[in-house]
């Protein structure tokens, strides 16, 4: 008689918490206001209120928006105030940034609002390798959130984890 192979990591009493898992669906979109720049880095208002005037802003509906410059131009902080306020009922989010930026603002939202409660005196392991883009910051934000109820946590997967915290 052969002995039967016990998943021992399947029986254990760890849970894994997948960030991915809470990647929020919709288009993410950059707005570069370059082009509505004179020479890519010069705001001039009057030119510029007419970009925003004329602009398409039905194409960011439901989008998470990521507003920035691609130039070296010093843009005044009220246009990107102006932009947010003609996108503010269309798009989902909106930050003045990178796409990264943005995926951490989300993040930092979703974990903000996570309910914990589940999480008292467990062991958790934090995914760390994923197929969505989750910020490295994510992994921050969700490891601050989870220490005050968790019992430990680690990271990686349950075969190979790399312990960073454990309630004394």
């Amino acid at each position: 008689m052969q002995d039967e192979i016990v998943n021992k990591v399947a029986q254990s009493k760890l849970i894994t918490f997948n960030l991915e898992d809470y990647y929020p669906k919709g288009d993410r979109m950059v707005l570069d206001i370059k082009d509505w720049l004179f020479e890519g880095f010069i705001l001039k208002e009057k030119e510029f209120r007419a970009f925003v005037e004329e602009h398409d802003w039905s194409q960011y509906e439901g989008a998470y928006v990521a507003m920035h410059c691609s130039t070296d131009a010093i843009v005044p902080g009220w246009a990107y105030i102006l932009l947010s306020v003609k996108l503010s009922g269309i798009a989902k989010k909106i930050i003045q940034g990178s796409l990264v930026d943005l995926e951490t603002s989300i993040y930092q939202s979703i974990i903000e609002h996570l309910d914990i409660s589940e999480y008292q005196d467990q062991l958790i392991i934090i995914k760390g390798c994923s197929k969505k883009p989750v910020p490295a910051n994510a992994y921050l934000f969700l490891a601050e959130r989870l220490k005050p109820v968790a019992r430990s946590i680690m990271y990686g997967e349950a075969c190979s984890s790399v312990p960073l915290y454990k309630r004394k």
